[in-house]
């Protein structure tokens, strides 16, 4: 009599299992049953490792910055003996590839070290060769016990490649209860720890990252080469201005020339001094004012859409209106 009151088994034919339920797409597979469509697809292969030549041949096409190519190519040659000496079964001696680079915003710091993370994973310093950006907010946290997790977590995202940390600096700065200090130790340990799947590139002014160098005991010995980046000349900075302007279509025509290098021999070369930054900013800077100039035009020419002219360039002493120059 009690079970005449219950619902009708759910049991039909063809109807589903009761003890072993339909799959949810995109779930796991349960006892070895087959997996669904809709599962999350698996990691996509990396694509093939770029040939040395090639980077070298990128590094040597930036503008400028000749030291730093010279630095990069005594770092590339050292590693390619290394390996050499390592298949021939001859001693090797361990070289810290960790690197510091210094100098003003702009001078194609994080550039050369994407160029650097291919150069190391063609050389299988590292496996993978990306390149993760971060700074004093992705590694410091505001509670306690939380810095050295936010830590962790960058330097398991940059793992098989390169870490590159700007203004590195500041991690060294704040007072006793501040936990930059807590991001170097960890920082430290990570490093020894991953010795040989990560690569990290601390950036910074000058003086200041001798600050940061001082902070740990141990940051010195792994960090005992630092690439110094030199700001660019006005001839440079025009050569800058130039090459964006090819890329995207514009040619300045020669009182635009004259009119942007003295812009650039009118900025003070001080600290903080914008560099490559700099021309991207006064560039698009131009565009705005060339565009409210062609857009008064009835039927504009070919040549009048991609031409800037001297009244397109801001006035020597006078920062772009678009962007910030600094």
């Amino acid at each position: 009599a009690a079970m005449g009151s219950l619902p009708a088994s759910p049991l039909v034919p063809g109807g589903p299992d009761p003890v072993r339920p339909e799959p949810v797409a995109g779930a796991p597979a349960v006892d070895g049953a087959p997996a669904k469509a809709g599962d999350a697809p698996a990691e996509e292969p990396l694509p093939p490792a770029r040939p040395i030549e090639e980077l070298l041949a990128e590094l040597d096409d930036l503008v400028g910055l000749a030291s730093v190519k010279t630095e990069v190519r005594l770092v590339t040659d050292l590693l390619r003996v290394q390996q050499l000496r390592a298949e021939r079964n001859l001693p090797t001696s361990p070289q810290s590839r960790h690197l510091v680079f210094t100098g003003n915003p702009g001078t194609g710091k994080t550039t050369v070290a994407r160029l650097l993370a291919g150069i190391y994973r063609s050389l299988g310093v590292v496996s993978k060769g990306q390149l993760i950006e971060t700074d004093r907010s992705g590694l410091v946290s505001g509670y306690v016990g939380q810095t050295a997790l936010k830590v962790m977590e960058v330097a398991d995202r940059a793992t098989d490649g390169v870490l590159l940390i700007d203004e590195a600096y500041a991690l060294a700065r704040g007072g006793e209860n501040d936990f930059g200090r807590e991001a170097i130790d960890t920082l430290v340990k990570v490093i020894e720890d991953r010795r040989d799947d990560l690569v990290v590139i601390a950036c910074g002014y000058p003086d200041e990252m001798a600050d940061f160098i001082a902070a740990n005991p141990g940051l010195a010995s792994r960090f005992p080469k630092t690439i110094y980046f030199p700001d660019y000349s006005d001839d440079e900075l025009w050569e800058i201005f130039a090459g964006i302007g090819e890329k995207a279509g514009y040619t300045p025509d020669a009182e635009a020339e004259a009119k942007v290098r003295a812009w650039f021999a009118s900025v003070p070369r001080d600290k903080g001094f914008g560099n490559g930054r700099l021309a991207r900013n006064l560039f698009e800077d131009a565009v705005a004012r060339q565009a409210s100039r062609v857009v008064a035009i009835a039927e504009p020419t070919d040549e009048q859409l991609t031409t800037l002219v001297a009244a397109d360039i801001a006035e020597a002493g006078q920062g772009p209106r678009h962007g910030n120059a600094s």
